[in-house]
């Protein structure tokens, strides 16, 4: 679902995951979320956005986690 939304290019943004056709990282709006704003907030700040859009975000930062691989080295 996420890979509809959010896109990857060489001299966007540093080459970081952003939002198809703009300039808004993905790390933007998640640690906008992390700070409390609703998606509602979000929209209202960002009106070009759309929920599919932020819910995206979301959806892409937990697929990072879920093939994360912990080493421990204890």
């Amino acid at each position: 679902m996420w890979a509809d939304f959010i896109e990857q290019k060489k001299g966007v943004l540093g080459g970081k995951p952003v939002i198809k056709n703009t300039r808004i990282g993905v790390e933007l709006i998640l640690e906008k979320i992390s700070e409390g704003e609703s998606i509602e907030e979000l929209i209202v700040a960002y009106p070009h956005l759309s929920k599919n859009e932020i819910l995206a975000c979301i959806a892409y930062g937990a697929s990072r986690v879920r093939n994360e691989i912990i080493i421990d080295v204890a």
